[in-house]
C-alpha cells in the first residue's frame, strides 16, 4: 500500500515538473521574442533619421523682355545677364517610413519608403541691367526668373548623379535593417517580396 502511494506521488510530482519546465520553456521563448522585437525596433529607430545629400549648381542666364507700342513701331527693351549660384538638397526623412513587425512569423515588413525632398536655395544677382521707364524691370519680372532659374536647376539635378548618390545613401540605411534580420533570422519584406541583398532593395525602389 505504502509502495502505491509513493509511486503515486511520484507520478503526480514527475506531472507537475513537466508542466513546469514546459511553462518555463515557454516563457523562454516568449522573453526571446520580445528581446528580438526590442533590439529590431531600437535598429529601426538608429536608421529613422534625415539622409541628406548637398549640391551646388551654378548657370548664366540672360533674360530679355520687350515692350511694344503704336503698332510695334516704337520698343522699349529690359535686359539683364544674371549669374545663379544653388544650393541643393535631396533629404530622405526615415521618420516617415513606415513598418510593421510580425514577432510570430519573425517578419519585418516595410510599408513604405518616402519620397525623396528637393530643396533649391538659389542666390540671383543681377549684371549689366538695362531698363527704360516704359519697361522698368518689376516683381513679375524677378518671380518670372526666380520660376525659370528653379526649373533650369531641376533639370540639371534629374541629369546629375546628385538623386542617384542619395539613392545609394538611402540604401545604405535600409541595409543596416537587413543585416540585422539577417543576423537573426528573421525576414524582411517590401512590396511582396523578400529582401535578401542590397540588390533586392535596388530593384524594389527602382534605383
Amino acid at each position: 500500500m505504502l509502495r502505491k502511494i509513493l509511486i503515486g506521488i511520484g507520478v503526480i510530482g514527475g506531472i507537475f515538473l513537466l508542466f513546469k519546465f514546459c511553462d518555463f520553456k515557454k516563457n523562454d521563448e516568449d522573453d526571446d521574442i520580445q528581446y528580438n522585437t526590442n533590439l529590431i525596433q531600437q535598429q529601426i529607430l538608429n536608421v529613422g533619421k534625415l539622409v541628406v545629400t548637398e549640391g551646388h549648381f551654378s548657370e548664366v542666364i540672360t533674360y530679355k523682355n520687350q515692350q511694344k507700342y503704336l503698332m510695334d513701331m516704337l520698343s522699349f527693351e529690359k535686359k539683364a545677364l544674371i549669374v545663379v549660384n544653388a544650393d541643393v538638397t535631396v533629404a530622405y526623412d526615415l521618420h516617415k517610413m513606415k513598418y510593421d513587425i510580425d514577432e510570430i512569423n519573425k517578419t519585418i515588413t516595410i510599408v513604405s519608403i518616402p519620397k525623396e525632398e528637393i530643396k533649391i536655395s538659389p542666390d540671383i544677382q543681377f549684371y549689366d541691367v538695362e531698363q527704360s521707364k516704359l519697361n522698368p524691370f518689376t516683381g513679375d519680372d524677378y518671380n518670372r526668373i526666380n520660376k525659370s532659374v528653379k526649373s533650369n536647376l531641376a533639370k540639371k539635378i534629374e541629369k546629375s548623379s546628385l538623386k542617384t548618390n542619395a539613392q545609394n545613401r538611402l540604401i545604405s540605411e535600409l541595409s543596416k535593417i537587413l543585416i540585422l534580420t539577417n543576423t537573426m533570422g528573421w525576414k524582411l519584406q517590401y512590396e511582396g517580396k523578400v529582401i535578401e541583398s542590397e540588390k533586392d532593395f535596388r530593384k524594389q525602389i527602382k534605383l
